[in-house]
């Protein structure tokens, strides 16, 4: 038996003795339509329909969720980065090592006026010396051609109350060779709203 598909103009027309067949109905070499007819080709087309739909509703759930886990994971790498830049740029001045400590970061190192001024006294302070100390740093730097680095190591401090005095010894080292000096400074800073700077004098 082989299966033939035809199209017919009427309904059963010119078939004696058989049912009426649908247009583009498969029969088979013997004239019968086979079990199921037309109709099976469309229900396959009407399930596949529903499972194209279906196939799509899910895409766009899984698209969904996956926006909203993106959107959750930027906004925790938002929270940490601030957490990060905060400490990082935190003003520390809870006691008079830590004040002189940044202070001598911004000023010495960093060489940076703006920086330094939020450890500085309100009244603003003394810091003609150590003024001059960074600016010899530069002249030298620009005479002989070389990088200057400044470092420091706090040896004392005496607090009474609000006043404290904090001794560092500072050294400037030549970065390509190696030479370096040091000397030995006094800080005098107070506690206005958290320590601060107001004042630098070199002892030796």
């Amino acid at each position: 038996m082989f299966l033939r598909w035809i199209r017919v103009r009427g309904v059963g027309a010119g078939w004696s003795g058989s049912e009426p067949l649908e247009v583009g109905a498969v029969v088979t070499s013997d004239g019968n339509q086979p079990a199921g007819g037309g109709g099976g080709a469309r229900g396959g087309a009407v399930g596949g329909l529903k499972r194209g739909r279906l196939r799509s509703r899910r895409a766009r759930l899984v698209l969904a969720l996956t926006a909203g886990v993106v959107g959750l994971l930027c906004l925790g790498g938002a929270g940490i980065f601030f957490v990060l830049y905060d400490d990082a740029t935190k003003i520390e001045r809870t006691s008079p090592e830590s004040a002189v400590n940044d202070f001598l970061g911004a000023f010495a190192a960093s060489r940076n006026d703006s920086d330094a001024a939020l450890y500085q006294c309100k009244s603003g302070g003394d810091f003609a010396s150590l003024t001059d100390f960074r600016s010899d740093t530069e002249q030298r730097e620009k005479e002989f051609a070389v990088g200057i680095s400044i470092t420091w190591s706090i040896t004392k401090v005496a607090t009474v109350e609000k006043n404290s005095v904090v001794t560092a010894d500072l050294t400037r080292t030549i970065k390509t060779q190696g030479g370096r000096d040091g000397s030995t400074w006094q800080f005098a800073v107070v506690d206005e709203d958290g320590w601060r700077v107001c004042g630098a004098t070199k002892i030796t």
